[in-house]
This record gives structure tokens, sequence and C-alpha cells, in this order.
């Protein structure tokens, strides 16, 4: 499916429907797809009759550089095993059984780090979560579907990707050089185990 700016609106309509006291939409799909620009608009859009949707994005739950550098995995930022996975089914389960005010965090691009508690989650009946591995069924991660009501798949082929991380990455401070090593050994191989994951999901962008 192909979102334009009325299927959106469309879309926005049939999750209002749906919700009830708690409805949790998951949006996954590889790096750079654009996962947090549609989390984002839907949450706008429904928002314009009243405050009852937020989002609570996956790269809240990225690691410290301090503890990856410590794993030895500084370089492979991004790869599940960078994520706290346990923390983020924590939060999720938290939201899913509204167990009062949830602080969750978010992710400076800036600093390259999570910022705690940059989006706190309260009465809001429709909360979006996105993220790379919202349906990898494996180790910890294997628990998140089950939390979601529902699982739209965002999917844009590689010679659209690799521009958009370049992109980031050189806004982000990297060299070229340290770039486009960074989206061949790791981003690339990441968005194929994504998608392997595709159909698992109840939607298709």
């Amino acid at each position: 499916m192909t979102l334009s700016g009325n299927g959106l609106v469309r879309l926005a309509e049939q999750i209002r429907e749906k919700a009830g006291a708690r409805f949790v939409l998951g949006i996954v799909g590889p790096p750079g797809a654009g996962k947090s620009t549609l989390a984002e608009r839907l949450r706008d859009v429904l928002n314009q009759s009243g405050n009852v949707a937020v989002v609570a994005p996956m790269d809240g739950f990225h690691r410290s550089n301090a503890e990856l550098d410590a794993m030895g995995a500084r370089g492979r930022k991004g790869e599940p095993d960078t994520f706290d996975a346990e923390g983020y089914v924590a939060a999720l389960r938290q939201v899913r059984e509204r167990h009062g005010r949830v602080e969750w965090p978010t992710f400076s691009r800036v600093t390259d780090e999570p910022v705690p508690g940059g989006v706190v989650i309260e009465d809001e009946p429709i909360v979006i979560t996105e993220g790379n591995y919202l349906l990898l069924d494996e180790g910890p991660w294997k628990d998140v579907r089950g939390l979601l009501d529902e699982v739209w798949f965002v999917d844009v082929p590689d010679d659209v990707l690799v521009p958009r991380l370049l992109e980031r990455f050189l806004a982000g401070g990297r060299s070229r050089e340290e770039a486009e090593a960074k989206i061949a050994d790791s981003d690339l191989r990441n968005a194929a185990l994504v998608r392997a994951t595709r159909d698992r999901a109840d939607l298709v962008l």
C-alpha cells in the first residue's frame, strides 16, 4: 500500500475507531525507511481532534555509547543486541497495562545517546511505537509483537535507504568514508534482517 495524505487520514480514522482504553500501534521497517516521520505525521493527524496519541520510539532503548564501548560493539550500533530489548519490552508492558504515567526515553541524533524521559505517556488512548525489530522473533524481541494491537511495515528499497542514511551520518559528524563503511557493514545487513520479518505485519506501506 502506498501512503498519501488522504490515505494517512483514512488510516488514522481506522485506528481511532479501534482505540478503546489503549491501542498500541507498531511501525516497523529497515533503518532510514521513514518510520519516525510516519509515526509523527500519524500522531499529528490523530491529535487534530484532541490529545489522543503519543509516539514512543524504540530508539530510546539504544544502549549508551559507554555500554557499547565496553561490549566492543560501538561500530555495530543499531544491531539487535545494541539495544536494551528487555527494557523496551518492560516499558511496552507498562504502556499496554496502563500502569500510570510512563517516562519513555528518546534518542538524540545530536549527542548520539538516549535521552531518559524524553516522552511522557499518560492517558493517551493511542500509543505509536516505531523501530526496526518489532517483529523480530528471537531473544527478548519475540515478546514485542504480543504487546502490539497492530503492526505496519514500511518498506523502502536499498537505493532509497542508502542516500538517506548517508545524509544522516554526515549530518551527525561522520566522515563519508566512515558513513559508507557503517552502511555497508551494518545497516544494510540490518535492513535485510528486518525485511525478513515483513510477513508478520498486518499492513505493508
